[in-house]
């Protein structure tokens, strides 16, 4: 399909490419993957001609179509559908020529091109992408004036998809969907009829989709075949095989070195150590082989002591003016929650995330947030408060007023930024950058509690590991918003979901809530029963708010029942320890009384909890 060869490419005098080479076979599904920065997004705008090569080639059939998500996604007064119908240029001009046509002959070929392209399904075919990308049948038919950025921009994947070009290129696809258009997206992908080329960072997309990889490293192209973890897989033996023959090599390099060193100067063994000299210039180990340096992320530890709970909410209510996004929220979340918070787009989520945050206020109801709970909150929308003119160097200038140089520039450091980048201006920061400096500025002063809205979508994949690490180091409370499963099952062990304007506690693990689903999806697609599917949906929903304020009444006792085992372990270990023994005989009468109240307040939260398990259990299996 596509053939580069010998490709070199500079921009701003800093070499992307040096004589790159690479074969992209036909209807191949191909992930391109490596560091931020290195150039994928620059080699795709090489490949439609928005840029010239510097020197090199492509070899790409003439009359193959290359297709890509437009950067300008659609914002008028056509709908939704139109929008990505009209994507099929050539199916849009038939249409349109049909109408004025006049030559039979002409007529002919055209409705006999229409037949061929299936021109007549393709309204069917629109909506099914549409729907498989979030859009309901109401927002289908919506003008796309109305929508989001983050909207219009699906409404432009989707026509790239409808237009199914012989080359596909695809930039980091899933920036805009939730979890359920991902899942979408990965099957919709791995059966597309044509070749697929695809940047991404998303380590199960790239396992779910592709079926082989492009690595661009060193400013060099290398294909592997397979998936992302085969791709790891096999690079990290192909670097352990090297760098062992590299070891060799330079072992033997070495013992000949020796020889020569030592026999040069004489007579007899002139001609040996010249042939070894020989020996070792024809050696010539292989370079070793790295990975490419991904910077860490360190966050500041919680400041304070944070109260349990740390934040509640009772009957809640929140939106925007006079719309109603959730209602009747009854939540907690305590010291060390690590939560993600999932659910289909316009569900809440990012309203959710802003109440929290204290971004906006309660419509109704009660949230209670401890005195000393500072939280930090990162969102895609957050990257506007950093000051584009502005360096990092000078953003944290402005928080470290009195600080010495080397202490900024430390603590820049800690936030992944290399020293280079310190210095440059915020609006030149790539996407990565720019994520990491928020993540630093706004964890400056050790917050109790992170919520992060789709922190990864600038990350590459070390960048998203690295990111893992530092949450798993954190030890404040968590609360993650992302479409991203790895970063969700490597560092949230709750699952909470926004749907029907409300968020309730998922009570099975990401790979359940997937096959629910990817059933429901193809339940509906069935066309059968649909009547039984929305009363038994109806029910379950029905089922769930019923049962909500007695999970969260365990949830409550559960708490208290571990603190009281907590504090009767700090009395255990006073009176455990022989010196209250001989002091003051009041202070071995106040901890006897301490572990007998302790004692007595656990029992009732015990039979408290079984008695909340007991009614759970009994109005679950009504």
């Amino acid at each position: 399909m596509l053939t580069i060869n010998n490709l070199t490419y500079r921009i701003q005098g800093r070499e992307l490419f040096e004589d790159a080479s690479v074969v992209l076979p036909t209807g191949s599904k191909t992930g391109f993957v490596g560091k931020n920065g290195t150039g994928k997004t620059t080699l795709f705008h090489l490949i439609q001609g928005h840029i010239s090569l510097d020197s090199g080639s492509f070899d790409l059939n003439k009359k193959a179509r290359i297709g890509a998500v437009a950067q300008e996604a659609p914002a008028g007064n056509e709908s939704v559908l139109d929008v990505v119908l009209a994507a099929d240029k050539e199916r849009t001009a038939l249409l349109a020529e049909a109408e004025t046509a006049e030559d039979p002959n002409r007529i002919s070929d055209i409705y006999t091109r229409l037949s061929d392209i299936d021109a007549y399904s393709a309204e069917a075919r629109a909506s099914s992408i549409l729907k498989g990308l979030g859009f309901e049948q109401d927002r289908q038919n919506s003008p796309t004036h109305e929508l989001s950025g983050g909207w219009r921009m699906r409404v432009a994947l989707a026509g790239v998809l409808f237009s199914q070009p012989d080359l596909l290129l695809l930039d980091e696809p899933t920036n805009y969907l939730d979890l359920e258009g991902t899942l979408w997206l990965e099957k919709y992908l791995a059966t597309y009829p044509y070749t697929v080329f695809m940047i991404s960072h998303d380590r199960d997309l790239l396992n779910k989709s592709v079926s082989s990889i492009i690595h661009l490293e060193h400013k060099k192209f290398t294909f592997y075949k397979g998936n992302y973890d085969t791709f790891e897989n096999t690079r990290r033996m192909q670097m352990e095989l090297n760098n062992k023959g590299r070891d060799k090599a330079l072992d033997q390099v070495a013992h000949l070195q020796k020889f020569v060193d030592r026999f040069k100067a004489k007579a007899s063994k002139a001609k040996q150590a010249q042939s070894r000299m020989k020996m070792i210039e024809k050696l010539r180990p292989p370079a070793a082989m790295f990975d490419e340096y991904s910077a860490p992320f360190t966050f500041q530890q919680p400041k304070a002591e944070a109260a349990t709970p740390m934040l509640s909410l009772d009957s809640v209510s929140a939106g925007y003016g006079d719309r109603t996004i959730l209602r009747n929220i009854n939540m907690r979340i305590d010291p060390e929650d690590r939560i993600a918070l999932i659910g289909v787009n316009g569900n809440g989520k990012s309203t959710f995330a802003k109440l929290l945050a204290g971004d906006i206020e309660p419509m109704s109801g009660t949230l209670r947030k401890g005195k000393k709970l500072e939280i930090a909150h990162f969102a895609q929308h957050q990257m506007d408060k950093l000051k584009p003119e502005w360096t990092p160097f000078e953003h944290v200038v402005d928080m470290m007023p009195t600080d010495s140089e080397a202490k900024r520039r430390s603590r820049l450091s800690q936030m992944g930024l290399t020293k280079s980048r310190m210095d440059t201006l915020a609006k030149n920061l790539s996407g990565g950058e720019r994520a990491r400096l928020l993540m630093g500025l706004i964890t400056f002063s050790g917050p109790g509690m992170m919520i992060l809205d789709e922190p990864t979508n600038h990350l590459d994949i070390d960048s998203r590991d690295a990111l893992v690490h530092a949450l798993n180091d954190y030890e404040g409370a968590v609360l993650i918003i992302s479409h991203d499963r790895h970063l969700i099952e490597a560092t949230c062990d709750t699952l909470w979901i926004a749907e029907g304007g409300g968020i309730r506690v998922l009570d099975e693990d990401l790979d359940s809530y997937q096959r629910s689903i990817t059933s429901n999806k193809e339940g509906k697609g069935g066309g059968g029963g649909k009547g039984g599917n929305k009363l038994s949906k109806h029910e379950a929903a029905a089922k769930r708010a019923e049962v909500a304020p007695l999970k969260a009444n365990i949830k409550d006792a559960e708490a208290k029942i571990a603190r009281l085992k907590t504090e009767i372990g700090k009395v255990d270990a006073q009176l455990d320890d022989p010196k209250v023994y001989n002091g003051a005989p009041d202070r071995m009468i106040t901890l006897g009384k301490d572990k007998a109240r302790f004692t007595a307040d656990l029992e009732k939260q015990e039979e408290q909890w079984l008695a909340l398990s007991a009614e759970l259990e009994a109005a679950e299996k009504a």
